[in-house]
């Protein structure tokens, strides 16, 4: 039988042979290389003629693609190798390679993922943020911890330590600060009578300011006055002026080493003079105070004038210490009785009501100062002779211990700083007003 072109039925009918193809053996991705071969082949192929020689795909076969295959992924480091490395993944200080290793390995290692949890916890107590500021208390707790080891021959006085506290305070806040900031402006304030004053000078005129009165405190225990043998001045102001006046340019940083070398010649001379010195008498034109209260009222007038320093600065400073600031308030409120009788006879609070005999108790206001270095104080009203006595108080007032300094120091309006308020208020308002016209330059 012959098939529609007359070839042979058998031959027509003889099997087609498919192409080559691709190897099943490889592993790369054969999708897109198959399915180009099949779309290369025709639909149908002629039946093959026998009497044709052979034909070139016949002759000789077709090339084989040639297929890319993967490199093999890079071995794992050595669990020796990871474990060593787990310091350093815990400080961040591996390669992008080393931190992905070490990782690979910690979901795999128990013993290695235990280690590097305790590293990392430790990395973060290594870098615990703190203020750069030193902790004001840094240096008592130091001195505390020396002279608990070694206690010093020749120990500073108690009653001294505020005023060597504070100087030392206000010499770190000096030392801090820049060329340019000691000439920054500075508005020095206080309370005369019934109204508030103030007073314009530098950072170092206020250094300047500090030394002079602390020369009378110098001069009392016969040491050299700043201001000169021929000084005329005897009030804290005049000397002050005095001072200002003879400088025949403004003051600078060079003021710094007289003032704080005075504070050091004090401190240390009151320490090697025995316990008389504390009851010798500082004068100060108007009034006069001993040599403790004296250093007491030096060291809050530091610490206020520091604090108006950085302020002009924009430097943070501290209040003293609990026990230093109890002193300091504790010493206002003891002047506070004087300085009201002083009012009432210029006329400016109102006249005694019930007079009593030097020593007995008598009508009282009730000083209650919170938080740190507070207390409760009772403010004898009609005489400076008198006993204050929770007995006979009459009214209370209650105030921030800072706040009641401030007002002490002139700094705050005297309507302003009580909290709370109970009882007579005509003697609230004369202690009030008495405690802040106990500010002076």
């Amino acid at each position: 039988m012959n098939g529609p072109d007359d070839t042979p039925d058998d031959v027509a009918r003889a099997p087609r042979i498919p192409g080559p193809r691709v190897s099943a053996d490889d592993h790369a991705d054969l999708t897109a290389d198959l399915t180009a071969h099949l779309a290369a082949e025709p639909a149908t192929e002629p039946a093959a003629d026998p009497t044709a020689g052979p034909t070139a795909d016949a002759a000789e076969p077709p090339e084989e693609p040639v297929l890319a295959v993967a490199p093999p992924p890079p071995a794992a480091p050595p669990h020796g190798v990871l474990k060593s490395l787990l310091g350093a993944w815990a400080l961040s200080a591996c390669s992008s390679e080393e931190t992905q290793a070490v990782e690979d390995h910690l979901t795999e290692c128990a013993p290695c993922a235990d280690e590097a949890l305790r590293l990392r916890d430790a990395v973060g107590l290594l870098h615990s943020e703190r203020d750069l500021d030193l902790d004001p208390l840094l240096r008592s707790r130091v001195l505390e911890n020396c002279l608990g080891r070694r206690p010093a021959r020749i120990p500073v006085p108690a009653w001294a330590t505020p005023y060597d506290a504070e100087t030392a305070r206000l010499d770190a806040l000096l030392r801090d600060i820049g060329e340019s900031e000691w000439h920054a402006p500075v508005r020095l304030k206080w309370f005369e009578g019934e109204r508030p004053v103030s007073r314009k000078t530098t950072v170092a005129g206020v250094i300047g300011h500090l030394l002079t009165v602390d020369g009378l405190v110098s001069s009392a225990l016969g040491l050299d006055d700043p201001l000169g043998a021929k000084a005329t001045a005897v009030t804290p102001v005049e000397r002050t002026e005095e001072y200002w006046r003879g400088s025949f340019h403004p003051p600078t940083r060079g003021v710094r080493e007289p003032w704080r070398e005075q504070s050091h010649t004090l401190i240390r001379t009151v320490s090697f003079a025995g316990r008389g010195v504390a009851d010798l008498t500082v004068t100060y034109g108007d009034f006069a105070l001993p040599m403790r209260d004296s250093l007491l009222e030096r060291a809050f007038e530091c610490w206020v004038h520091a604090d108006d320093i950085a302020n002009a600065v924009a430097y943070p400073y501290e209040p003293p210490s609990g026990a230093h600031l109890h002193g300091m308030i504790d010493l206002a409120a003891r002047l506070l009785p004087a300085a009201l009788a002083g009012r009432r006879r210029s006329g400016l609070a109102s006249p005694p009501r019930e007079l009593v005999a030097a020593g007995a108790p008598g009508r009282s206001l009730h000083l209650e100062v919170e938080g740190s270095g507070g207390g409760h104080w009772y403010i004898a009203l009609d005489s400076p002779a008198a006993v204050g006595s929770p007995d006979h108080a009459v009214a209370q007032v209650a105030m921030d211990g800072v706040e009641f300094c401030q007002l002490v120091a002139g700094h705050i309006p005297p309507e302003e700083a009580a909290a709370g308020q109970d009882g007579d208020r005509e003697a609230i308002r004369d202690v009030l007003f008495a405690a802040a016209s106990l500010s002076r330059l």
